[in-house]
């Protein structure tokens, strides 16, 4: 029997040089959940993401996806792995010369062995599934900004993955669109019996959508709890964040000296 988390993360810290960006982070996913990771920008919200993934190995703890000790993978580890992992990237990412349909059928021309008549139907039923099936022929450059998600979308369940990543996937949408984008992480989720972690600073869009939440700040995991436990947090970083409060532990100004002595300086 599998074990009940697809994600283990065992007092992770990570650095770029001697700048810290991660610092003793635990976290715990179950398997069918659908999991936010907030906080501002430069947080490391995405620097988990990619430890998740494998891109980087953590320099001190342990990331376990499905059972593997992720820091313990080889090369052809880390592909077995990816393979079974979908990934919205933000804005989409989609190759610029390929047509909608060659992207979504991209990942099955390179990792199966899929007749070109199988992927045809296959590519057409995840478009339709995100509602773009009348498309297929388009060029990325054809699309706005809400359709370029959802093919993207179509293209990271290809292969039907177990888990999903979606990183900042309401940015620069619209209502409708960001609206459109949530119902799919929901719906899809439940059709593919996967596990999907959202990072994103959209608050309230992601809340509606999420079961669970974590909130990073410095790199630092400061809260976690369900949607509710999260909007009626007392943590001042939290509520300044779940509320856009301009006064609270985040500065506007970055720090230096007063515009008094700087004025003074320059006189």
């Amino acid at each position: 029997m599998p074990d009940k988390n697809i994600i283990e993360i065992k007092d992770v810290s990570y650095a770029y040089g001697t700048r810290p960006i991660l610092t003793g982070i635990n976290m715990s996913i179950p398997r069918g959940s659908t999991v936010a990771i907030m906080g501002i920008s430069g947080s490391g919200k995405t620097t988990l993401l990619r430890l998740i993934a494998g891109v980087m190995k953590a320099k001190q703890g342990e990331v376990w996806v499905d059972g593997k000790r992720v820091n313990d993978l080889d090369t052809v580890g880390i592909y077995q792995l990816r393979r079974r992992l979908g990934m919205m990237f933000q804005f989409g990412a989609l190759f610029t010369d390929l047509s909608v349909f060659d992207n979504v059928a991209f990942q099955m021309r390179e990792h199966t062995d899929l007749s070109e008549a199988m992927i045809r139907d296959l590519v057409l039923m995840k478009l339709h599934a995100v509602g773009l099936r009348g498309a297929h022929n388009l060029m990325p450059a054809e699309l706005s900004g809400g359709m370029s998600r959802r093919v993207a979308l179509a293209r990271a369940i290809a292969l039907d993955p177990m888990l999903m990543l979606y990183d900042e996937p309401f940015t620069g949408l619209d209502p409708i669109a960001m609206g459109v984008i949530s119902n799919l992480i929901k719906e899809l989720n439940s059709a593919l019996g996967a596990t999907s972690i959202v990072v994103t600073h959209d608050v309230q869009e992601a809340l509606e959508v999420v079961d669970y939440v974590y909130y990073l700040s410095d790199g630092k995991m400061v809260a976690h709890g369900t949607p509710d436990d999260i909007r009626n947090s007392t943590d001042p970083l939290v509520r300044q964040f779940v509320y856009g409060e301009f006064d609270g532990p985040v500065a506007y100004q970055y720090p230096g000296r007063t515009l008094v002595d700087d004025m003074r300086l320059n006189g």
